[in-house]
């Protein structure tokens, strides 16, 4: 009996029909090992040596593996071809080596780039030894990002109170958006203008020219700056004669882009498709895992983790084969094409992304798809066949045109492109990030002398055009354009892309809007204290110079532990210089850093950081534990605040300082409308703590008048007694909207106006409609939005349902919040049982934390001090696992 090993079930489940009844096919669920998340896991002072946990969830698939390896004659470690996998399969073995089940057992490594029975049965007969130089280098990268999280995102706690996490990659990424947003925000646009002449040929025919020099001086896209220059330029041009100076015709090709790595997917899907690189990656493993078509399941593409462009020999004759049948032989070239990377630091050069069999064409295969799973296999079949394809030949065309006229003389020029053969066209065209000019206009035949009108297109046109522009901003990162700058500096591994970027918008550093990458506040403070405090860390050359080690030492050209040493220590000796910094130093430093945007220079030239309120403080950045805002250097005597990077306030009035609303008709105190960190609010007088109302959502702080701000003050309002139990129901407006309150049992209302006008029969509606829900203070929706099946380890349904913060899964006592972007409906077994495997080990660590604090308090300490400094290691190790960066 052979026992073999992969990561997932679907995986295992086709890769047993292939092998047959001889062997014995496992899932180890992906890694089965991992790094407690707490302080010490890595010990830089013992060589780097690391204590791995099994959470309970992967203890009883290892105790699974080991009994089945008692009665095997031969294991078969089969994880992903790539770092990862290699890795899953050393914990595997370590495992299985500390259980004392190996004994004298013949241990084999095999990896295959496709599920397909081929590639499996291949792969079986040629094993190799576990990669040591491979799993160096995951320890090295594991190692490395545990360090920089644990190390990092502590002093980030006690130095921006509200700060989430620092990692070795996020950083970096968080820095590329950041610094494009400061560029945005500090740009001044220039003025320019460009001038065309609407040419009309001796047969009556049309092109347009623009000007590209005037009186002897080359003339660029911004050379003419201002109206005066481009009136003066016009006024000689219209009453010019012109004439064909010269015409070039010159024969040009295209040639295809190399097949996808796992980089130039996700950005082409992310231009097409609209994709996230989380979105595509999820896609993609589903068609290399494998789809049932005709009772056969079988991988459609090869592995999607690759930095490699090349294909097989015999994907490369099959692509030639399907292009001859569906194009015919004109579209296929006269040699294979042959593709190299030219990404920087690329390695792990498996195949390309491609279909495993070229001759499934998307239609034939469309209906055993979903839409994503169908668009994703036609992107990948597309482009793996045009890379095949013959170039496209063009004919570049350029007329240079002559004008003479009051004593001087103009250059101007029309270029264009015609299709002569469209070659890999006609299938495929790749997307681009920006637009460009591709001169595609067809200029008209024309010889040179021949004499030009200057006349107007249409009513509405002039015969010459002088327009003009301002000079724009650079724009902000797509997904896609993120993904490329990073793969062309260097830094991380496509494989980490799509998790740095989910990581970034988990931590509320940046946000997506019209599918742009938007720093927000909190990222941007985070990325100008490593900046200003760990700028070495946060470069793109230091970044990409440690890869190049990684790399090297995936290669067996380094010691993991030399390149760890080195990095370890000037990174510890950084964080030890700036232990004793203040707080307030570190905020004069940001202040400084980000004083454009969130001190942006006032029209009247006056002292943007001058308190509008007070008038003789200074507004300064400050944080609190709930995050970032700006306050005045007169604090207390001085309350003015506002929200980071809103000078005007949710409002647009809050330099103005309070508007005062009223007189309180109980009190005799004002009520006032102010603008604070967390947005509007109204409070009641000025005492020491004030009562305060913040506006619900929905009511717009210059709609609001004293009986609005007198309803908000008089929250929570008694509705009544419940008719069952004689106890009272409150209305009020929470964290999550209008409810209504009774026994611990939240109901929510429509709209925060139903709060002051709920009566007792609708308030008891809706508490029961909740109560028959399973709500109370952890209700849940009672119908599943889909039923996905029983837990195949612990029985049980696995279902999907919508709870008040988004979808999730759920088995048993187990609630796992979907990823964002994940639609709730197309969640899929093995997906559920990951996330819900992961919620497990993570409550488990959450267990052990608070068995710790319990521990903790029954014992004595020696003084104040040591129970100060205990708390915080507690509180720290309790934070979200601060690394980003393993994949």
């Amino acid at each position: 009996m052979n026992v073999v090993i992969v990561e997932s079930p679907a995986k295992a489940k086709t890769i047993n029909k292939y092998l047959g009844s001889d062997y014995t096919v496992l899932a180890s669920y992906g890694h089965v090992r991992d790094l407690p998340p707490k302080d010490g896991s890595v010990q830089p002072d013992d060589n780097f040596s690391m204590s791995w946990q099994v959470d309970s969830k992967s203890q009883k698939r290892l105790t699974e593996i080991a009994n089945a390896v008692k009665e095997a004659d031969r294991l078969i470690l089969a994880t992903d071809p790539d770092r990862e996998g290699e890795a899953i399969s050393w914990h595997v073995l370590e495992v299985l080596q500390k259980k004392r089940v190996l004994k004298d057992k013949h241990v084999e490594r095999v990896v295959f780039n496709a599920i397909t029975k081929k590639a499996i049965l291949e792969a079986m007969n040629n094993p190799r030894q576990l990669d040591a130089p491979l799993v160096d280098a995951y320890l090295a990268r594991r190692a490395l990002d545990y360090l920089v999280g644990f190390t990092l995102s502590p002093v980030l706690w006690r130095k921006l109170p509200g700060a989430r996490s620092a990692g070795r990659v996020q950083s970096v990424a968080l820095r590329l958006i950041c610094d494009r947003e400061m560029e945005i925000e500090t740009f001044k646009p220039q003025e320019y203008w460009s001038i065309f002449a609407n040419m009309k040929t001796p047969v009556g025919d049309m092109f347009q020219a623009g000007l590209t020099g005037y009186d002897g001086r080359k003339i660029g896209r911004h050379d003419v700056k201002d109206g005066t220059e481009a009136s003066t330029i016009k006024t000689m041009l219209e009453s010019a004669s012109f004439a064909v100076d010269s015409v070039v015709s010159k024969p040009a090709k295209r040639h295809p882009a190399a097949p996808f790595t796992t980089s130039t997917l996700q950005q082409e899907a992310s231009r097409k498709m609209g994709f996230a690189a989380s979105r595509t990656m999820q896609v993609a493993q589903k068609l290399y895992e494998g789809i049932s078509i005709g009772g056969e399941t079988s991988g459609l593409i090869t592995y999607m983790r690759t930095d490699g462009v090349q294909i097989a020999g015999e994907a490369i004759d099959a692509a030639r084969n399907v292009i001859s049948q569906d194009f015919g032989d004109k579209y296929v070239p006269e040699k294979p094409r042959v593709y190299t990377s030219k990404a920087k630091n690329a390695q792990e050069a498996h195949e390309a992304i491609r279909p495993t069999d070229l001759s499934r064409r998307p239609k034939d295969v469309a209906k055993f798809l979903d839409p994503d799973q169908a668009k994703l296999y036609e992107l990948i079949w597309k482009r793996t066949m045009a890379s095949q394809m013959e170039s496209a030949v063009l004919e570049r065309t350029t007329i240079e045109v002559l004008a003479k006229g009051s004593g001087k003389t103009a250059n101007l020029r029309a270029t264009g492109s015609v299709v002569r053969f469209d070659g890999f066209l006609t299938l495929y065209q790749e997307g681009r990030d920006d637009e460009e000019d591709e001169n595609s206009r067809r200029l008209p035949a024309v010889d040179e002398g021949a004499a030009l009108t200057a006349t107007s297109v249409d009513d509405k046109s002039e015969a010459i055009e002088a327009t003009q522009h301002f000079t724009t901003p650079p724009p902000r990162y797509t997904e896609a354009s993120l993904v490329k700058k990073m793969e062309e500096l260097g830094i991380g591994r496509p494989s980490t892309y799509a998790s740095t970027l989910q990581t970034l918008r988990d931590r509320d550093y940046v946000e997506l809007e019209k599918k742009q990458l938007v720093p927000q506040d909190k990222g941007r403070i985070v990325t100008a204290f490593l900046e200003s405090f760990f700028h070495r860390y946060v470069e793109f050359d230091f970044t990409a110079s440690l890869e190049e080690q990684l790399d090297k030492i995936s290669a067996g050209e380094l010691s993991w532990q030399d390149v760890l040493r080195d990095f370890w220590t000037n990174f510890s000796g950084a964080v030890d210089d700036i232990k004793d910094l203040r707080v307030a130093e570190v905020i004069d430093s940001l202040n400084e850093l980000l004083g454009p945007h969130i001190f942006p220079p006032k029209e009247d030239g006056s002292n943007p950081r001058q308190c509008p309120s007070c008038d003789t403080g200074q507004l300064s950045l400050k944080v609190s534990r709930w995050g970032a805002f700006i306050g005045c250097s007169n604090y207390p005597e001085c309350g003015f605040t506002r929200q980071l990077g809103k000078p005007n306030g949710e409002d647009g009035n809050a330099d103005e300082g309070p508007k005062v609303l009223g007189v309180d008709p109980d009190s005799g105190q004002e009520i006032s409308l102010r603008n604070g960190r967390f947005g509007p609010y109204v409070q009641l007088g000025e005492e020491a703590k004030p009562r305060r109302a913040s506006l619900p959502k929905g009511w717009s702080a210059p709609d609001m008048d004293l009986e609005k701000a007198l309803q908000l003050l008089s929250l929570p309002r008694e509705v009544g007694l419940h008719p069952e139990d004689g106890k009272m129901i409150t209305a009020g407006i929470g964290r999550y909207g209008p409810f209504v309150l009774h026994e611990g049992t939240y109901a929510n209302l429509s709209t925060p106006d139903e709060v002051f006008s709920v009566g007792i029969n609708r308030a008891v509606d809706a508490l029961a409609e909740k109560r028959a829900k399973g709500g109370g203070r952890r209700g849940a929706a009672a119908t599943p939005l889909k039923e996905l099946g029983d837990h195949p380890d612990e029985g049980g349904p696995v279902n999907v349902y919508d709870g008040r913060y988004g979808p999730y899964v759920k088995h048993g006592k187990i609630n796992a919040t979907l990823p964002k972007e994940t639609d709730p409906k197309s969640v899929t077994l093995e997906q559920a049982l990951e996330l819900i495997a992961a919620k497990a080990a993570a409550k488990g660590g959450k267990k052990k934390t608070a068995a710790k604090k319990t521990a903790a308090k029954k014992t004595k300490t020696s003084s104040a001090k040591s129970k100060t400094a205990k708390k915080t290691d507690v509180d720290a190790a309790s934070e979200e696992v601060p690394w980003d960066d393993a994949s």
